[in-house]
């Protein structure tokens, strides 16, 4: 939600609390980079002004900041066939090259509009599509396996939703078993899901954790990422040497042995 020099006046600090919260998911992400509060307190009344410039937008963007652990989508975003996104997305992407000056009419460029449309609807973004969730087949653990199980070096395509370019990296993903097992290639299938669609690298790391938490019926999940964001290596600060690293730890995870334990799995050199 856009907000420009907007008053609002509420009985009780409780109502204020709670605009805040429906504004935007994180209220501290609004505090800090959306706006300017100034209270005036007058008997039990207290008014507060919200001032906000586009410039704290474009702030949040180079910031990297995500709003939200779920990704945002409108409530019609499934309305329109793939065949109709597609053909409207290539009539935009038509506008934009044209508007870049580019000649449409070259033949290495004529076929340009439709083919990213493809891309953007079938491929980097097809983890919008609910239609393309993976089913993620459980077993009884009959064996008795347990200690954790760790599926590292798992390849992360993905998009940064602030400028649509390319984040490339590793997750690693663990999980310990409460007598329930997954197949190993169901959990690369998950990461490759979530990750194709604009995304931030935090809202990535704890989607997987909650769909394997979910899957798998246990808190005991945890899942670390490691990724290079081109919208940081070829823009902006142009930086190419940083990588992001996020992580989430769910259960037993939290506690600082599996923890270490972890860690030092991810850390061996796995060569063939």
């Amino acid at each position: 939600m856009l907000i420009y020099q907007g008053y609002w006046c509420f009985n009780g600090f409780n109502y204020i609390t709670a605009i805040i919260i429906k504004l935007l998911p994180q209220p501290n992400y609004f505090i800090v980079y959306l706006c300017h509060s100034f209270l005036e307190t007058d008997n039990n009344y207290m008014t507060m002004k919200i001032e906000n410039d586009f410039n704290d937008y474009e702030a949040i963007g180079d910031d990297h900041i995500g709003s939200s652990s779920d990704t945002p989508l409108r409530p019609d975003a499934f309305e329109l066939s793939n065949a109709d996104k597609i053909e409207s997305i290539k009539g935009d992407v038509k506008h934009i090259l044209e508007t870049l000056g580019l000649d449409l009419n070259d033949d290495s460029l004529k076929g340009t509009p439709n083919r990213v449309a493809k891309m953007f609807v079938n491929e980097i973004f097809g983890g919008l599509n609910p239609d393309k969730k993976p089913s993620a087949s459980t077993f009884d653990n009959k064996y008795k396996y347990g200690e954790m199980l760790v599926e590292k070096n798992i390849t992360v395509y993905s998009t940064c939703e602030h400028h649509l370019l390319p984040i490339v990296g590793r997750a690693h993903i663990a999980y310990i078993s409460n007598g329930t097992v997954v197949g190993l290639s169901k959990m690369n299938r998950i990461v490759d899901y979530y990750a194709k669609r604009p995304q931030v690298q935090e809202r990535l790391t704890i989607q997987i954790v909650r769909e394997l938490q979910e899957v798998l019926g246990t808190e005991d999940v945890a899942c670390i990422i490691d990724a290079k964001h081109l919208c940081v290596n070829s823009r902006g600060i142009r930086d190419i040497e940083s990588s992001t690293v996020t992580s989430e730890f769910g259960g037993k995870f939290k506690e600082n042995t599996k923890r270490r334990e972890l860690l030092d799995y991810i850390q061996l050199d796995t060569q063939f």
